[in-house]
Order: C-alpha cells, then structure tokens, then sequence
C-alpha cells in the first residue's frame, strides 16, 4: 500500500526511508506497486538475470523505471565474468576477473570494464556491482574465486582501479567489493555467516590495499560483505557494524561515496535478525543503500519502512543518518547517461587472435599437451555439473555455453557428453570412448568430482581434466586451469583444445 498520502514531517522521513531501499522484483516487467513506490521515492531496483530477456527488453523496462524516478539508481551485477546478469541466458562474452589478473594487462582491464560500462549504460543501467576486488587467498573460497583478480593484493589493485576507470567512464557507477574483503573465506554468506579472524594490521596489508586503490580512483560506491572480524567487532557483522563502516571505510580510508549493502536477504545478513531488522540495523551502522535481495514484494517493503520509521521514533537511528544516507542515493544517478533510443548492440566480437591472448592466461601441463597432441579427435567429454553459488546463479558456462552463440569445432560436437554431478555420479569409466576430456568447475571442492577424475586415471591413461574455476593450489585435478567459465572462456578453451589436437583436426562444424 502506498505511503504517498502520509503528511507533515512523517512524510518526508518515509520518503528518505525509501530512498535509501532497493529491492529487486518478479518478472520481466515493472509491478504496479514498484512503479508507485518509483514516485514515493524508492531508491532504486536491483535487476537480476531472470528480469531480463534481451536488451531491447531491458532498456524498455528500464526507461519505465526511470520515468516513475528520474533519480532511480538501477543497479545489476555485471561483473563481466562468471557472474553475469545481461548475459544470463548465454554466457558472458567477458574473460572475467581472474583471467584478466593472470595477463596482468591494466589497459586491457580498463578496456574490458569499459565495454561493459557502455553495454549498461546503453540499456539503462546506472551501477554495476563490480569489480569484485577481494583478494582471493584461500583457494577453497566458495563464493568468490575466479571472481577475483588474484591472490596477490599489489596486483588485485592494480586491476580494481582499471577496472573502476573504464567502467566509470562510460558514465556508470562501479560498486568495489566486498567490504573489507571476502578472498579469506570458506563459507558462502549467501548461506551462513562467514568468520575472518584477522587482525587489523593483516587488512590493512591484505584486504584493504584493493579498496584503497579503488576508492583513490574514485569508486562511487563501495558494497560491503556479510562476515565477521571478531578481531575488529566481535559481534557484528561488517555490514551491520558501525566500528567497520563507519570507522574503518569512512574514518581510516577517507571514502565519501555511497555505501551499499550486500543482499540483505543472505543468511549472513538476515539470518538471525530478518530483513527489516537487519536494514535497521545497517542503516545504523552507515550503509546508505540497502540492497533487499530478488523477488521482493511490495509487503515486504512496507515492512521494512514501517522497521525503520519505528526505530528512528525509538532513537535507535537519528533521522539525520536517514537524511545523508537518501541524499547521497538521490546524487548518485542524477549525472547518469542517457537511455539509448534504439535497441543496442551490446555483444562484443571477438576474432581468433583474441582467443588464443585469452588462452594465454591458462595454466597447461606438458602431459594435457602430449595427451592433446597424440590424439585424433576427443571421443568423450565429461561435464562435471557442480551447484553454483548464488551469485553465479544458473547462467550457461564454458564451452557448453558457446553452441548458444557460435560455432563449435567439430570434434567438440560430434563427441560424445557425458554428464556427471552429486547426484548423477560416474558410470564405467573404461567404456568411455577416448580420449576424455573433464570438463567442471572449482573440481578439488567436490568429492563426487574427485572420485570421477581419479577413476577415470586409475583406468586409462588418455584423460585429460580442465578446471574453470579456482584450482587447488597443488593442481592436483586440473590439468588445464583457465580461471574462468565465462561463454567467452569457453570458446578460448575450444581453440586452444582444437590447436592442440593433432593438425588434421583443426576445423569446425
């Protein structure tokens, strides 16, 4: 129900209430109640993978967005890499973050944030949350991976501040994350509450070099992590910790942008408290937008205002808090790029030369290359199916995904696939026709992956595996490591497999 006709100094609070808020939605078109809570002031909306058809489409129901606010921030998680929102029927036609820190190339970062930034800015996008610039330091990290630049923090923040110029100069804003940094964890805050158990000192030679890099390039907005530093607040997690946000973001690094909040719908958020509560409490603690989460209802809106109007009555938060966190949203879109007024082309092409720059960042063992060598053609390929994390979604990955799009060399189509996950495990690895290529993701995390791969060796000697995520630090799995399972990855993967293969194989279907 719309808060429209509430007067007097409520209503301006409420409406601050609602700048500072940005769900996400059902469908593939603007609710009535999204459109209504747009002109009481909304904040914004976060559009997620399934809102999108294509771009036409997207720019269509951006433009209906921003009609109802001009000042709407319409945020999407393009990272240009595994986690990919404009490309989430095909894949992305990015190399993605940790391909890009392997080249260490800052003009090729900067050029590649760049596409992205005006593939967005052209439908009517205004924030992308990336780059992810978590310095990736523990290989068993489920949530962020291939989704970083690296595990070296110099290099992470070399290619965070050329990928917050490239993208912002297009005229959308980059959102680094996440705050103050998730590369050190096991656990999946979309799941549970993730713990880092370091000091200050080991931040601030670690995960903060990235965000001071960003925030020096001028990052306009920087989204903050669900886990906790008991070293630095024992009891809150950074996303509701004022000693974090407030102190260490604002004080220490000096930044003056707008503070997002991850999902507040992740267990590391809500998991304790619910959502409303746990947006009091952000709000509290300094974020200045808060991120509801996908598929949001206008019910659970109202809930959220009705949370937060009730604590600043209580003198839990000072309504000035609420007044700096709504303007600093309402700025942040009123200098965004105009809509593009016909459909955009937004895929970049890539020729064969680039393929093989991009190959350039995979590590190949010399067996993987005499196996590929001495064989004719691929008889198998088996498709290792892990569940993806959430942000990662469902978005078609690797080669798998270039059929969607391209051409695939022939030896890739006319091979038998045989799928493989936890709950479809390997059959008689010795029937397979040969040679066998293991294609799957993060492969030394799954078990069922580990006992297919080394069944697979146990029985013959022409298997060959390739890992597209972040490999374990021995490679023991991984044949082929190619930090990457983007759509544009994938297709790498196939040129360098069909230079690979011995000379009269070289051709497409």
């Amino acid at each position: 129900m719309s808060d429209r006709h509430r007067t007097g100094a409520g209503e301006g609070l409420r409406r601050d209430i609602h700048t500072t808020l940005l769900p996400g939605f059902a469908g593939t078109s603007a609710p009535d109640w999204l459109l209504e809570r747009l002109r009481d002031g909304l904040g914004g909306v976060c559009v997620f993978g399934p809102n999108i058809v294509d771009a036409e489409q997207l720019r269509g129901l951006n433009a209906s967005l921003r009609d109802a606010n001009p000042l709407a921030v319409i945020a999407i998680d393009e990272e240009g890499g595994d986690v990919t929102r404009l490309f989430y029927d095909r894949g992305a036609p990015y190399p993605g973050n940790a391909v890009l820190g392997r080249l260490d190339e800052p003009e090729l970062t900067e050029r590649v944030a760049r596409e992205v930034g005006e593939a967005l800015a052209a439908t009517g996008c205004t924030v992308t949350f990336a780059p992810d610039i978590d310095a990736n330091s523990n290989p068993d990290n489920p949530v962020i991976g291939v989704r970083s630049f690296g595990a070296d923090p110099e290099l992470v923040a070399r290619h965070a501040s050329a990928w917050v110029r490239g993208v912002q100069s297009t005229g959308v804003a980059a959102s680094a994350k996440h705050f103050p940094g998730h590369g050190d964890t096991a656990t999946d805050s979309h799941l549970a509450l993730p713990v880092v158990d370091v000091s200050l000192d080991t931040l601030r030679e670690r995960e903060l070099v990235p965000f001071r890099a960003a925030i020096a390039s001028g990052t306009r907005t920087i989204m903050t992590s669900h886990i906790l530093l008991p070293q630095l607040d024992a009891e809150h997690p950074a996303t509701l910790s004022p000693r974090i946000l407030q102190g260490l973001l604002r004080g220490e690094l000096g930044f003056e942008g707008v503070i997002v909040s991850d999902a507040l719908d992740m267990k590391g958020a809500s998991g304790v408290h619910g959502i409303p509560e746990a947006a009091v409490r952000a709000l509290a603690a300094g974020c200045d937008l808060l991120c509801i989460g996908a598929d949001n209802t206008d019910a659970q809106l109202s809930e959220i205002v009705d949370a937060v109007e009730a604590a600043v009555a209580a003198g839990r938060i000072p309504v000035e808090r609420i007044a700096e966190a709504a303007a600093r949203v309402r700025a942040l879109s009123s200098d965004a790029p105009q809509i593009a007024a016909v459909a955009p082309v937004i895929e970049p092409v890539h020729d064969a030369e680039q393929l093989v720059a991009f190959a350039a960042a995979f590590e190949v063992t010399d067996a993987a290359r005499s196996r590929l060598g001495s064989a004719p053609r691929l008889g198998t390929v088996v498709r290792v199916d892990t569940v993806a994390n959430i942000a990662i979604g469902v978005a078609p990955w690797g080669p798998f995904a270039v059929p969607l799009v391209d051409e695939s060399p022939a030896w890739f189509a006319d091979a038998a696939v045989v799928p493989v996950s936890e709950g479809s495990p390997l059959g008689d690895a010795s029937a397979l026709a040969g040679p066998v290529l293991v294609v799957g993701k993060d492969l030394h995390r799954h078990a069922f992956a580990v006992d297919a791969i080394e069944r697979l060796r146990s029985v013959r000697d022409d298997v060959v595996t390739v890992d597209m995520g972040w490999p374990s630090n021995d490679r023991a799995y991984a044949d082929v490591s190619t930090f990457g399972a983007s759509r544009l990855i994938g297709a790498a993967l196939l040129a360098f497999v069909d230079a690979a293969l011995a000379p009269e194989t070289a051709d497409v279907a």
